[in-house]
């Protein structure tokens, strides 16, 4: 059956009111197109649906059993109204970010908190793994969109944007200040106590990447989960370690300087293609990228 929601709506508010004008003066729509709407349908149905009198109008046993019907499918209409614009607003929601704990550590944290305190109803979740996961997991729909260490294999039913160009240098203590100021073959730090994130992360890609392509490998000394232990175990002279510039604050380091120098990356947005994002997702990117500038 080919169903004109038009004239179930006219006819709705009809009953609700049990008369012509009021309804036309609701729907914004006047009384003879209100009238020329009721009897299309009275002929589409094949049965007389009111009988009119000077008060309004009088609803037959028909109009009755079909009103209560139509009745609860514009209550559900109504609902789902309020629930969208509820959503809209930020009244309620759910915000499903992937991305490295470094990232969440040193760059949405603050921005996690002030959206927290703008929308307090929306329920937030942080899925942190490696990309190849969280990119699986954006597309069955546990994440909403990724902010990862890039560059990195863009899938294509991916697209992505660049949020904040980052550096990664070398770093090390006192302990190895005859390196201070000095500039030294890339190859020769495996001459040294060297520490690496694992295999995996994007830094490490990143480097190695280089490596292969000046015919060498790294030997790390040691092989650790995150920027933030690299950081640490090189700051108290385990050996040198590779981080990102932007995440050591004010930490007093020796930067080891190297030939030739390392790319810089950036951080990256990625989302599904073909995926409308949900409000709360676009409003935490409009914070996002408000901040990063």
């Amino acid at each position: 059956m080919n169903v004109n929601f038009e004239l179930y709506k006219m006819f709705y508010y009809v009953c609700k009111h049990e008369n012509i004008t009021k309804a036309a003066e609701e729907l914004n729509i006047t009384q003879p197109g209100i009238s020329k709407a009721i009897k299309n349908l009275e002929n589409r149905l094949n049965c007389t649906l009111f009988i009119r009198n000077k008060n309004g109008v009088i609803l037959t046993e028909e109009a009755k059993i079909l009103y209560e019907q139509i009745k609860n499918a514009m209550e559900i209409i109504d609902s789902a109204e309020d629930k969208l614009k509820g959503a809209i607003d930020l009244e309620f929601g759910t915000l499903n970010i992937g991305a490295s704990k470094t990232i969440v550590e040193n760059i949405l944290l603050p921005i996690l908190k002030e959206f927290n305190e703008l929308y307090p109803k929306i329920n937030i979740n942080i899925h942190t793994d490696i990309p190849k996961r969280l990119i699986n997991k954006t597309r069955i729909g546990v994440v909403n969109f990724l902010i990862l260490n890039m560059p990195c294999e863009v899938p294509n039913d991916f697209d992505y944007e660049e949020l904040i160009k980052v550096h990664d240098i070398f770093i090390a203590s006192d302990k190895f200040k005859e390196l201070d100021g000095r500039i030294i073959k890339l190859e020769d730090l495996n001459n040294y106590p060297l520490l690496l994130q694992a295999h995996g992360s994007n830094i490490r890609s990143n480097i190695d990447d280089i490596a292969s392509k000046l015919g060498f490998k790294f030997k790390p000394k040691m092989e650790l989960a995150s920027n933030t232990l690299v950081k640490d175990f090189a700051l108290v002279g385990f050996g040198i370690g590779l981080v990102t510039k932007e995440y050591l604050d004010d930490t007093n380091y020796i930067e080891v300087r190297t030939n030739p120098k390392i790319n810089n990356r950036y951080i990256g947005l990625l989302y599904l293609k073909n995926k409308t994002l949900n409000p709360s997702s676009k409003k935490f990117i409009e914070l996002l990228k408000k901040k990063v500038k």
